[in-house]
């Protein structure tokens, strides 16, 4: 699985278990429910900045790490 698609399962799954829509998860992250959507789905385009907003409103933190060689 794709590594952003692990991110939108795991996003999706908070999302969930907050019990919020996604227009709600996007009106309090400032971004387009069509971003949640597209981050939820590992496909399309969203900017880096869109998911640090959503991980921010769903109380995620984003850690990004070197790739094992």
């Amino acid at each position: 699985m794709p590594e952003i698609a692990r991110i939108g399962v795991a996003f999706a799954e908070r999302r969930i278990a907050l019990r919020l829509t996604q227009q709600t998860l996007a009106d309090l992250a400032g971004v387009s429910r069509s971003s949640v959507q597209s981050l939820e789905r590992g496909s399309g385009s969203i900017s880096f900045g869109s998911v640090i907003e959503i991980a921010d409103a769903l109380g995620l933190h984003v850690d990004v790490s070197a790739m094992a060689e």
